[in-house]
């Protein structure tokens, strides 16, 4: 469909609903996606922004969350423009070194489908992800490994299919309001600082930055104190002799924390918590200087390549710039003590290779809007079955203390499933406004459940298709009926009890 036609198209062509023109789905993006595999790997249709331009809906954020978004906005024929301070998408998967994904199931029923579920099938049909497997930490259901250079080009390659426009190397600099609605967004680019007006805005920043800036009133990490949960620097270390790994946990299962030896072969992928006597004496040596309970990796898509999840910076405020510059030089430090540790104490490390850090901190929690429903952990657990449920999970209550020792869970009985309501997504103060991942309205405790990267590109298509029904309807987000929706993301695929 013609882009800068299509509303005069519609008119003519007598669409009766909202919902008609959306369960077509964006028909051009997907001619485009079959003839993918015909087309230079290196080549994706891009389109990239030009000052001054007004689009129909303006992602900031190419996160997951943000980068699903922008498909599902892009894909319903709506003028999407990313916003993105990296020169990729995939935020904490891609930027962060955060992985696998965790969890798309809720027990055997996959609970994390639409979009996300193919920018999976995508990955594996690339040799980029093995798909879902058994998480041999029995923490959860089921992991996704994946490959992080493969993973930025599927989001891209996806978005710029569907004709989004991509901004990158860009930061939101400013919000020009004008009364309940953002009337424009000032960014900080490359080539200086340019304005942007659309009709409906998605933050997914993560930090909410966007709300934050246009007004919207936000919870601060967790409520007593504004204490965030810890960041992490992973670290991504190749080389490692998973089979020898493997025999230290049957030898001395006590050793290991988290893993289920009865998962142990179930999975072409490890996924472990352990070492725990070596790490405490690692502790009392002198040898590491940081508090953790045990060495948390996961094998990625390539076989013998881990990333560590262990490092732990406590007190940390991500939306202050002084704190988060200090606690990415600590978490640094941090990442190349463990690395050296895990050479010359752990079995099967002997040989590892460190890849890389990051680049960036890995952030749990920072701001959360305090939208038109605040989202509580009692939610999650009694599975409350919301009427405007536009995503759902199946992930626990994982909270790792902000300021003391330990991890604590909460977990649901097996196969449980939650629902996340349309009401969270929404600011009270900002008719206009859409906010997706870690960012919507929920206390912390429930954050730490919704928050992981299945879930958040849940809760993105949502918020991205609720952008473009805004625009193709001529209402604001606030306005658009929740049926709707709903009915809009059962046609794309999305699991919806």
């Amino acid at each position: 469909m013609d882009k800068v036609n299509r509303r005069t198209f519609l008119k003519e062509m007598g669409v009766v609903t909202t919902t008609a023109v959306l369960a077509a789905g964006g028909g051009a993006g997907r001619v485009l996606a079959a003839e993918l595999d015909d087309r230079p790997v290196s080549e994706p249709a891009a389109e990239f922004a030009a000052t001054g331009e007004r689009y129909d809906v303006i992602v900031v954020g190419g996160g997951v969350s943000g980068a699903v978004a922008g498909i599902a906005s892009a894909r319903q024929g709506a003028r999407t423009l990313i916003v993105e301070k990296m020169g990729f998408l995939g935020g904490m998967l891609t930027a962060g070194g955060v992985g696998p994904m965790m969890t798309f199931h809720a027990g055997e029923r996959q609970v994390v489908r639409g979009i996300a579920g193919e920018v999976v099938e995508r990955l594996k049909a690339m040799g980029g992800s093995p798909g879902h497997i058994v998480d041999t930490t029995g923490y959860t259901y089921t992991v996704t490994p994946f490959d992080a250079e493969l993973l930025k080009h599927v989001l891209e390659t996806m978005f710029c299919e569907a004709g989004g426009v991509l901004l990158y190397h860009s930061m939101l600099a400013g919000v020009r309001r004008e009364g309940d609605r953002i009337a424009a967004i000032r960014v900080l680019t490359k080539s200086g600082e340019q304005e942007f007006t659309a009709h409906t805005f998605v933050d997914a920043s993560g930090d909410g930055d966007l709300a934050a800036r246009s007004g919207v009133d936000f919870q601060l990490g967790r409520e007593s104190d504004n204490l965030c949960q810890p960041v992490t620097m992973n670290m991504k270390m190749r080389q490692v002799n998973i089979a020898r790994v493997k025999e230290c946990v049957r030898r001395d299962p006590a050793d290991f924390l988290e893993v289920n030896v009865a998962l142990l072969d179930k999975a072409t992928r490890l996924s472990l918590g352990g070492f725990v006597k070596e790490f405490e004496q690692g502790r009392r040596d002198g040898e590491l200087s940081f508090s953790r309970e045990c060495v948390l990796f996961f094998e990625t898509n390539n076989p013998g390549e881990v990333i560590v999840n262990t490092t732990r910076i406590q007190k940390v405020n991500p939306t202050d710039a002084a704190e988060l510059s200090r606690a990415e030089t600590e978490g640094r430090r941090q990442a190349l003590e463990l690395y050296r540790f895990m050479q010359k104490r752990l079995p099967g490390f002997e040989a590892a290779v460190l890849v890389s850090t990051g680049p960036n901190l890995g952030v749990r929690e920072s701001r959360k809007i305090k939208g038109r429903y605040i989202l509580q952990a009692q939610d999650l657990l009694d599975r409350v079955a919301f009427d405007d449920e536009i995503a759902c999970g199946g992930y626990p209550i994982d909270v790792h203390s902000p300021d003391g020792e330990g991890t604590q869970t909460k977990k649901l009985p097996y196969g449980a499933v939650y629902g996340i309501p349309y009401r969270s997504l929404l600011a009270r103060e900002i008719t206009n406004l859409i906010t997706v991942g870690r960012c919507i309205s929920a206390t912390s405790e429930a954050c730490a459940a919704v928050r992981v990267s299945p879930i958040a590109m849940a809760i993105g298509q949502a918020g991205g298709t609720a952008g473009a029904m805004a625009v193709l309807s001529s209402c604001q987000p606030t306005e658009l009926p929740a049926g709707e929706l709903r009915q809009a993301l059962r046609k794309q695929g999305a699991y919806l009890r």
